[in-house]
C-alpha cells in the first residue's frame, strides 16, 4: 500500500498521507515519497494549487518513533535532514498555494507541516499538539520559527514546553488556523477553498507566498522594495491583464495562470 496517494483533478494536486493504521506517522519511504509529490506539484503546469490531507482518523501523528529507535533506522539527524527539513522547505517554496485539511488529530511534526501550509482548515473535531516536550525532544519541521509567528511568543512557549493538547476552535480563535468546519461538511468545503484558490492568478498567489516568506524578517524598507519588485513581475503576467480586463467589462475573471 503506497504511503502517498496522489491524484490531480480540478486543476489541484490531492495528496493523502496514507498510513492510517499509524494516525500517518511518518516512516523514510513516506517523507521521501511526499517531498517527489510536492516537486511534482511544483513542476506541473495542470496543478494550480494543492490539498494535503490524512486518511483515516487523523492528520498526522508526527515520526513513526519505531524508525526512531530502530538500530538500522535512519538516525536523528537524517530524519531532519533528509525527511522533515526538505518537505517545510518544499511546501514554503512551491509557488502555488497548499491547503492543509487537518481532519483528525496532528501531533509533532505533522501540526508543523501543517502550520507551514499556506491555509489551514481543521474539522471541529480535529487537534494540535506539540508533542516533542512529552518524549524529551525539542519542536522540530519548523515549529519553533512558524508557531511563534502565529500566535505569539507566549502561547507558542506555553504550548511547546507543555506539550498541551489545543482543539481546532481554539486553534482557529487564536489565530494558529484560517477555519474549522464541522466533521460531516469538511471534506466538501476544504476541497471547496482548493477549487478557489486554483482558479485565482496562479503566479500571482506564488509572489504573494514569496514576499511573505520574508516579510516577518525584513524591515519595512526591505519589504517595500521587495514588494516593488514583485509587484513589477506581477503587472507583466497575462492574468494581470485579464484580471484589469475583467474589472473594466464588469464580468468575472477566467484566470488561467499564466
Amino acid at each position: 500500500m503506497a504511503s502517498i496517494l496522489f491524484e490531480i483533478q480540478h486543476n489541484i494536486g490531492f495528496i493523502t498521507l496514507n498510513r492510517p493504521d499509524k494516525l500517518n506517522a511518518f516512516n523514510r519511504e513516506m517523507a521521501l515519497l511526499l517531498q517527489n509529490t510536492l516537486d511534482e506539484c511544483a513542476s506541473s503546469k495542470e496543478v494550480r494549487a494543492v490539498h494535503i490531507t490524512g486518511a483515516g482518523k487523523g492528520f498526522c501523528a508526527g515520526q513513526d518513533l519505531a524508525e526512531v529507535i530502530d538500530p538500522n533506522g535512519p538516525g536523528m539527524d537524517s530524519i531532519l535532514s533528509e525527511h522533515y527539513n526538505p518537505i517545510i522547505t518544499r511546501i514554503r517554496n512551491l509557488p502555488k498555494p497548499v491547503v492543509a485539511a487537518v481532519n483528525g488529530v496532528a501531533a509533532g511534526a505533522g501540526a508543523n507541516i501543517a502550520l507551514a501550509c499556506d491555509v489551514v482548515l481543521a474539522t471541529v473535531s480535529a487537534s494540535f499538539i506539540q508533542a516533542f516536550s512529552k518524549i524529551a525532544l525539542i519542536p522540530d519541521s519548523g515549529g519553533t520559527y512558524t508557531l511563534p509567528r502565529l500566535i505569539g511568543w507566549q502561547k507558542a512557549s506555553a504550548l511547546m514546553l507543555l506539550g498541551d493538547k489545543v482543539s481546532a476552535t481554539d486553534a482557529e480563535k487564536m489565530g494558529m488556523i484560517y477555519k474549522v468546519f464541522e466533521d460531516d461538511l469538511f471534506e466538501e468545503e476544504s476541497k471547496k477553498i482548493a477549487i478557489t484558490l486554483s482558479q485565482l492568478p496562479t503566479k500571482s498567489l506564488g509572489y504573494i507566498k514569496h514576499v511573505l516568506n520574508y516579510s516577518a524578517n525584513n524591515n519595512l524598507e526591505e519589504q517595500l522594495l521587495l514588494e516593488d519588485q514583485f509587484q513589477q513581475k506581477a503587472a507583466v503576467t497575462k492574468d494581470f491583464n485579464e484580471g484589469v480586463n475583467a474589472f473594466l467589462e464588469k464580468r468575472k475573471a477566467n484566470f488561467t495562470g499564466e
